[in-house]
């Protein structure tokens, strides 16, 4: 990373309009039941359901009708800008193994990502 710094510019009436944004159920963060939950953790769930809607568009459901999505611990790590080590980490605190249970994983095998619903 360099030390050069940046002006970013001031917004003006509607022009913050102009982003899209990533959602995060809101219950994450007022139900004591996620307060054990890590923040960067919260993000990704968020992150993940994003995702959900390439799966849709993509036809992603298994035979039940379940969503599922695709989305490798390398590329999770590119966007939070963490390691894969950290990445996992997260998934561990999402999953119903050993984690919170907001997520299931299943391995696909031969190095490709994990199904995650």
């Amino acid at each position: 990373m360099d030390n050069r710094t940046y002006a970013f510019p001031y917004h003006y009436g509607e022009e913050a309009e102009q982003y899209t944004f990533y959602r995060i159920p809101k219950i994450l963060f007022v139900s004591p039941v996620f307060g054990n939950l890590s923040c960067e953790a919260k993000l990704l769930y968020g992150l993940l359901l994003d995702r959900m809607q390439l799966s849709m568009k993509n036809r992603w459901l298994d035979a039940e009708g379940k969503v599922y999505i695709y989305f490798s611990q390398e590329q999770i790590s590119g966007l939070m800008g963490c390691g894969v080590k950290k990445v996992r980490c997260l998934l561990k605190e999402l999953d119903d193994r050993k984690g919170i249970g907001l997520i299931t994983r299943v391995r696909q095998g031969l190095g490709n990502p994990d199904r995650i619903y």
